[in-house]
């Protein structure tokens, strides 16, 4: 569900920060010279600031990988309402969903009280709901209740006119591998684009194409070759997640946001 109130439809934005994970911090992206991911998020603000040249445009990016939703809350809400931005994207509470023994109704309240401070601090909130990791990951049908959940969830929050809601579940192009990196968790590049389309959809902005039209067919894969991508997944990818997960730590600890000040955007 894309919300299309006149409060968020087409409203021309001078300040934007974007809070969350690694989804929103970009990952897996095209790297910039600075050595940062792009990201959607980048994608975004760069149309935003295109969109008034003659004013300055302020973007800040407060995502970092590997956050969990208690996280988002306590250590970027805050900050995010302070700068009272006129636009804010929220994304974040899969990583809490990817973890056995979820406590999902702890993560949709921290989820509600981060929009909440955000709205209340003056800003037009994006939403996302989850693609629908059942379509491409085996093994991963433990996880469809509770992304079905947050899914209502976030939409509930969408009834409020300054919410934006950016449905990437419905959305049958993010079955394609193609959309995902190496890991299979993080977006391409092209997952990106399409990322970064879908939310100035859900502003309003006339769709520069179609973010949920489907890929031209791949070339068939062998056995061989399916069996070589998994193994570099499981040695590369899954493994040290595991690892990290058993050890308590996070791809994220020490890590500082790419763009932790709301100054001027210059692509």
């Amino acid at each position: 569900m894309e919300n299309t109130a006149t409060s968020t439809v087409n409203r021309r934005y001078a300040s934007y920060v974007a809070v969350g994970d690694s989804f929103t911090e970009g990952m897996c992206d095209d790297l910039l010279p600075d050595g940062h991911y792009r990201g959607w998020a980048d994608r975004v603000a760069a149309r935003l600031a295109a969109e008034q040249p003659q004013s300055p445009f302020r973007y800040a990016n407060l995502a970092v990988r590997g956050k969990l939703i208690g996280q988002i809350h306590d250590e970027q809400v805050p900050g995010a309402a302070a700068m009272q931005s006129e636009l804010v994207t929220l994304a974040g509470g899969l990583n809490d969903v990817l973890r056995p023994g979820c406590d999902i109704a702890w993560v949709e309240e921290q989820l509600g009280r981060s929009a909440a401070a955000l709205l209340a601090a003056g800003a037009t909130v994006v939403l996302f709901t989850s693609t629908d990791p059942t379509r491409r990951m085996a093994g991963s049908a433990r996880l469809l209740p509770a992304v079905l959940r947050m899914k209502a969830f976030v939409e509930g929050l969408g009834a409020d006119p300054r919410v934006a809601v950016v449905d990437l579940f419905s959305a049958p192009c993010f079955d394609d591998r193609r959309l995902w990196a190496e890991d299979r968790l993080h977006l391409s590049p092209e997952g990106h684009r399409r990322v970064a389309e879908a939310v100035l959809e859900a502003l309003g902005r006339p769709a520069a194409f179609d973010w949920r039209a489907p890929l031209p067919p791949a070339p068939p894969r062998g056995r061989a070759e399916k069996l070589r991508s998994d193994l570099r997944w499981l040695g590369n990818h899954l493994g040290p997640w595991i690892v990290r997960r058993l050890t308590g730590r996070s791809s994220g600890d020490g890590r500082a946001p790419k763009r932790a000040d709301l100054a001027p955007y210059e692509g």
